[in-house]
């Protein structure tokens, strides 16, 4: 009886396997996941080639930049945020190298101050690149192993968390540039970037002021109209945008605000004017897909499907929007990097990798 007792702790013992072995198990999903059966083969093929142009598109610090080498901190982040949605990490996979350096080009654009960004640049306005830093980091803390560089970033995230805190405005949203400045100027587009990147660190367990989000939600709530449209700012008013109010809903999602009156509103308004992929509005339709592909896909059942199926077939093969021959896509007046990149986190969310696209 002693020794069957002994027999079968033994034997548990064997097949339970060890935290570490989990942990290389879930790594190695991640590492293969490129090899997932997760779309049609053209779409897979589409990806991969769009994945090896950001690759060898790299600058040699690490970073990436749109035309007139505008926006280095944002295209770095979108950049590698696609990655990521390969299953990458920056520990291992495919471009764990590609991921390690946009990592370290990012750390050390971040300033005593908690900006991640330079100030002085010549487009002026750094919160985008602020806002999509913080997600970008955020979603790469969890998967970093080496205990230095998470210390690294933990204290990067940190005091850019505080960083947004205080460029908040009065009115609850975000402008180009911080309001600790003396710029008290709100922007829809950068508020929604600010809310992403807040909430993508507050997942990753990073302190975040919950005053900070639930003024960005009711500013979001004042933002928007009667016919469910989100207007530019609070402060200068006009009529709703169709971009910005999918960036809302993302971002109210984001937040936890599924069940919001607001949401229903937004989402038809949306429904309406961006259902048929149109090529109304080129430069931005871009940002309004990249956000709006976000909603559908946390939608799900056949509005995920189809919106899917019309939206990869544009991709694919649109004269105007389709991919090009290396790998790129070039529609959009920020430059191929700001396409490519967001074009390739909309095809792979399916995948459901990256922590803040999961459903």
């Amino acid at each position: 009886m002693l020794r069957t007792i002994l027999f079968t702790l033994v034997l548990l013992a064997l097949l339970t396997p060890s935290p570490a072995s989990a942990q290389n198990s879930r790594s190695g999903k991640k590492e293969n996941a490129h090899r997932i059966e997760w779309a049609e083969p053209q779409v897979i093929k589409a990806v991969e080639r769009g994945l090896d142009w950001v690759a060898r598109t790299q600058s040699r610090m690490g970073g990436w930049s749109g035309n007139n080498n505008q926006y280095t901190t944002a295209m770095t982040s979108l950049a590698g945020m696609a990655l990521l949605g390969e299953g990458s990490t920056t520990c291992q996979g495919k471009y764990a190298q590609n991921i390690r350096l946009a990592v370290n080009f990012l750390m050390n654009k971040s300033r005593p101050n908690g900006l991640i960004g330079d100030p002085h640049s010549s487009d002026m306005r750094y919160t985008y690149g602020h806002g999509y830093a913080m997600l970008f980091l955020s979603q790469v803390l969890g998967e970093e192993e080496d205990a230095a560089r998470r210390k690294q970033l933990v204290d990067v995230l940190t005091r850019a968390a505080k960083f947004s805190e205080l460029a908040q405005t009065r009115n609850g949203g975000w402008g180009y540039v911080s309001a600790a400045d003396g710029n008290d100027f709100d922007e829809g587009s950068t508020t929604i970037t600010q809310v992403q990147g807040l909430r993508g660190c507050r997942n990753a367990g990073i302190p975040v002021s919950k005053d900070a989000i639930d003024k960005s939600i009711e500013y979001i709530r004042k933002c928007t109209g009667p016919d469910g449209g989100v207007i530019y700012s609070l402060k200068s008013g006009g009529g709703g945008r169709p971009p910005i109010t999918a960036a809302a809903i993302a971002a109210l999602f984001n937040a936890g605000e599924y069940d919001s009156e607001l949401v229903p509103k937004q989402l038809a308004y949306c429904k309406k004017r961006l259902g048929m992929l149109s090529h109304s509005g080129i430069g931005h339709w871009q940002y309004a897909h990249f956000y709006y592909s976000q909603v559908m896909y946390r939608q799900g059942g056949d509005e995920w499907r189809g919106y899917y199926k019309i939206i990869t077939n544009r991709l694919l093969n649109d004269k105007q929007a389709g991919q090009q021959r290396d790998g790129s896509w070039s529609e959009g007046y920020i430059g191929p990097i700001y396409s490519t990149a967001i074009n390739l986190i909309i095809l792979q969310l399916e995948k459901g990798i990256i922590p803040i696209y999961q459903k």
